[in-house]
């Protein structure tokens, strides 16, 4: 199976997002969730996407170990293809580069200075950017906008961002965006919920400027791949 044909099995196409940088608008989306909803595995979802269409990804997982991240990867990769994995598609797997962070010592400086010291040295220049675990309660919007001049600057095509949210902090911005983002929700073209219900998990659409669905839209989510569910 081609990488094209993998893309196109990616169920996160139904957003219609261009990924694949022949649009030359930049983006940054953000993913939100109470903790344990799967946000990774959107995220991951996204990133796939980029690395199938030749793009160069960086994972920036804050927390997390890259044996757990690279897991991800893996699983989804294989919920696609039908058992295959990454490490089984060398061509995908150089498109790919995994950043880990102690909670404790990541900053935006400490994040820029080791992304400028990969591009100088010509080690790693990617073009899409996921940013995993970002605490949005300890840093403020200016430092979320500096943090966007910077990423612009990269000439990055697409960034995604997760952010988690607390059921019992009821804060809301104009457009539906939670806390704790929601001071900060105009930085963001695309910013998408997921939200468990009775019987089902769904990925609501609440701000898409860069897709092909109108914000109000609910996609169904399967709870044990959380992929988006075929109509």
């Amino acid at each position: 199976m081609g990488n094209e044909a993998l893309s196109a099995k990616n169920p996160l196409r139904a957003l219609g997002l261009e990924s694949d940088g022949t649009d030359e608008r930049r983006s940054m989306g953000l993913v939100m969730a109470r903790a344990g909803l799967g946000k990774t595995a959107i995220l991951v979802q996204f990133a796939l996407d980029c690395m199938l269409l030749g793009n160069k990804v960086l994972h920036v997982s804050i927390g997390e170990s890259v044996d757990k991240t690279r897991s991800w990867y893996d699983d989804l990769l294989s919920c696609l293809t039908e058992g295959e994995k990454l490490k089984d598609i060398p061509a995908i797997m150089k498109n790919r580069m995994i950043m880990t962070f102690k909670e404790s010592s990541f900053s935006n400086a400490m994040f820029e200075e080791r992304l400028n010291d990969l591009v100088a040295q010509d080690i790693y220049v990617p073009d899409c950017l996921i940013i995993d675990g970002y605490d949005f309660e300890e840093n403020d919007y200016a430092a979320l906008a500096e943090f966007k001049k910077f990423m612009k600057s990269k000439g990055l095509k697409m960034v995604w961002f997760s952010a988690v949210s607390h059921r019992e902090d009821t804060r809301k911005s104009a457009e539906g965006v939670p806390a704790p983002c929601h001071e900060v929700d105009d930085l963001f073209e695309n910013v998408l919920l997921i939200k468990p219900t009775e019987d089902s998990i769904t990925l609501d659409i609440i701000k898409c400027d860069s897709c092909g669905i109108s914000p109000g839209t609910q996609l169904k989510l399967d709870p044990s791949t959380m992929l988006i569910q075929k109509v």
